[in-house]
């Protein structure tokens, strides 16, 4: 609860809640405020995607007069209060409740469990999180049950996705700015996952990635996952908007991770990113409808890579942000 609470010293904060609907849909929910925002300081973005590309995504992005981020208790027990129109909270326990009512949405859920980073570091970062660095990215949990009603007015909402029990992943930016360019990704089914973000940041090239499942929990920072001037002896990586496609591979002295990514062109959709003026639109892009290869190697010390896993993700997240998204700032938003 430490890093996923309100830090006061940041400029912006920015809260994202990924739902895996019971119908196959999901949800984007963020809540974010900039601190030094001249316009479009506070939003609440509501993105429901549905399972197949028969029928349209709805989404709203809402500029809310007022965002504020109470502390209720000394254990980090904290709410995302918008007056007039609900909250998000974070107990003690790290269970959350979402209750937000708009005249084109409504949502509420409670969480019920908690799937924290990983038991060795609360957070991606590790020790990295208590570095003054321009931003940083925390993720809360990989997955929690989650128990919600929604509607939305107008729409054909599947009935399993009015009410029901969904699994929610949780993530938090808190940062002095959103980065130049970057690439995010995230996958989950059952207690198999591979959660990744990075870009351009400082000058340098960085990720920050983690596999997860019954017998493998494999991470990867910087100093391995960092490239400086397009050259680094452990990492590389391809984000590729024409093709919708992201290869990357990332390797220490002993373990080696590759993924590749790609989604359907005509499945992503716009998000709003923040940036110290305020938040600019259309600057990242995100599918819900991508496929992961993902691939594990081991090796002895100065031997040959050997292929220990074999993975794949279908209905994973694949996010193309601003440098690595051309189209981003224009009107040109669904592809």
């Amino acid at each position: 609860m430490e890093h996923n609470a309100p830090h006061k010293s940041a400029v912006f904060e920015g809260y994202y809640s990924k739902f895996d609907m019971p119908s196959g849909a999901h949800i984007a929910l963020i809540v974010c405020k900039v601190k030094t925002a001249r316009e479009r300081p506070d939003m609440v973005s509501f993105t429901y995607v549905p399972a197949d590309n028969g029928h349209q995504i709805f989404q709203k992005e809402v500029w809310v007069d007022r965002l504020d981020m109470v502390t209720f208790t000394k254990d980090n027990a904290f709410g995302l209060e918008v007056p007039g129109m609900g909250y998000a909270r974070w107990h003690a326990d790290s269970t959350t409740e979402y209750s937000f009512d708009h005249p084109e949405f409504s949502f509420h859920g409670k969480t019920t469990s908690r799937t924290p980073w990983s038991s060795v570091t609360s957070t991606p970062e590790a020790l990295l999180v208590n570095l003054p660095l321009p931003l940083h990215w925390h993720v809360q949990s990989l997955a929690s049950e989650c128990e919600f009603d929604m509607k939305i007015p107008g729409y054909d909402l599947p009935t399993a996705d009015q009410s029901g029990k969904a699994m929610v992943h949780q993530e938090k930016n808190w940062a002095q700015s959103f980065p130049s360019a970057h690439m995010w990704l995230q996958a989950r089914d059952g207690d198999r996952g591979f959660c990744a973000a990075g870009g351009q940041v400082l000058g340098l090239e960085a990720f920050l990635l983690g596999y997860r499942s019954k017998d493998l929990n494999i991470d990867f920072r910087p100093p391995f996952a960092v490239r400086l001037a397009g050259l680094s002896p452990f990492m590389s990586y391809k984000p590729d908007w024409d093709s919708r496609s992201f290869e990357l591979s990332v390797q220490s002295f002993r373990q080696k991770v590759t993924v590749k990514a790609k989604a359907p062109k005509g499945s992503f959709f716009p998000l709003s990113a923040p940036f110290p003026e305020g938040h600019r639109p259309n600057f990242l892009n995100q599918s819900f409808q991508a496929k992961f290869e993902v691939k594990i190697y081991e090796s002895g010390w100065f031997g040959p890579w050997k292929l220990v896993r074999e993975d794949a993700f279908e209905a994973a997240s694949l996010e193309f942000g601003a440098g690595y998204y051309p189209p981003h700032g224009t009107e040109d938003r669904f592809h």
